[in-house]
């Protein structure tokens, strides 16, 4: 029995032995091939350099805040509308400094021109890829990275598609009543949500939204998905027979509530509007919030689109040319 148990324990050293000598190994591999190594970002050859020359960071008080891209010899810059508020300047890769000022917004893609200002220039501008030219479930693309020093590599991850409006959420429950004369009841407030930020509680009772008086829990819902992530709330509540006012920003539905699941915890930061596009294309290049307003490209350097959003670890969506050219052709038109 003895030697069966001092058998088991050298067997068991040995297995031990094997898996720490295999993971050694493995962590062993430079950092720099595990992710969008070295040998792989080669197969972009010399288009490498023109999707790196063609982009730029959008910074706010020496913080990136978004990625954009170059459309025009002329010094026009266009980037995610959203992300871009308040910027100041744009960083090149030659770690070149510019100031920028805001000429354009479009609500409905959230895509926003900027110009550089400063002597004139001549810039190096994207190419676009053709419009007629698809692009199939499955097909690789890149992305500059954050720093411009190197090329974020995926593939398109799902059909293209229309994302509906969501409307924004307060990240409370509400009692369902059909019709009420003293309010809708607050049955819970989700932890860290819009809601609970703004001070909501428990047992609150709604008794006006912006002014309209509200008879029933329907009506709020309604309310709700005509407004956006970001938009501001008035709300008249009764608080234990004391009437207040409570100021709330509404956030988005996949924070609100789905706050506690593991896919959203694991993503990290995501952009703050995700929803409401007419059109876009899936990818699941490994990009940061701040990347948001960055070109995608296919591997001979044509720009696909503008990456509008963040969604999560493995999603971003990225507006389309087709759905850019109207816009940007008619921006820049009225400019020159």
């Amino acid at each position: 029995m003895k030697a069966q148990i001092t058998a088991s324990f050298l067997l068991f050293g040995f297995a031990f032995f094997l898996v720490g000598e295999s993971r050694e190994n493995h962590d062993s591999l430079p950092s720099n091939l595990r992710l969008n190594g070295d040998s792989i970002t080669k197969i972009l050859g010399e288009n490498k350099e023109e999707i790196l020359q063609t982009s730029v960071g959008v910074f706010r008080n020496d913080k990136l805040i978004a990625q954009g891209i170059i459309v025009d010899s002329a010094g026009y810059i266009l980037s995610k509308a959203s992300s871009s508020v308040g910027a100041r300047t744009i960083r090149t890769l030659e770690d070149q400094s510019f100031p920028i000022r805001i000429r354009k917004r479009d609500e409905r893609t959230d895509l926003a021109l900027w110009q550089v200002m400063g002597p004139p220039k001549s810039w190096e501008t994207v190419q676009w890829a053709d419009l007629n030219q698809s692009t199939e479930l499955g097909m690789w693309s890149a992305s500059a990275g954050a720093d411009l020093d190197k090329i974020k590599l995926g593939v398109i991850s799902a059909n293209p598609r229309v994302i509906l409006r969501e409307g924004g959420v307060m990240g409370v429950l509400l009692e369902d009543l059909n019709i009420s004369t003293t309010g809708i009841p607050i049955t819970e407030v989700l932890p860290h949500s819009s809601g609970d930020r703004a001070g909501l509680k428990i047992k609150d009772r709604i008794l006006k939204v912006d002014g309209r008086k509200i008879k029933s829990t329907g009506q709020i819902n309604q309310l709700m998905q005509e407004k956006d992530p970001g938009d501001l709330l008035t709300l008249r509540i009764n608080r234990k027979g004391k009437e207040m006012d409570i100021r709330i920003t509404l956030g988005h539905r996949s924070v609100g509530f789905d706050l506690f699941n593991r896919n959203l915890m694991m993503s990290g930061p995501v952009s703050k509007r995700r929803d409401h596009f007419p059109f876009v294309i899936q990818n699941d290049l490994p990009l940061e919030k701040e990347m948001m307003g960055g070109g995608l490209f296919n591997l001979q350097g044509r720009c696909i689109g503008i990456n509008i959003a963040r969604v999560d670890r493995v999603t971003n969506y990225t507006l389309p040319y087709p759905i850019i050219a109207p816009v940007l052709n008619t921006w820049l038109k009225g400019l020159r």
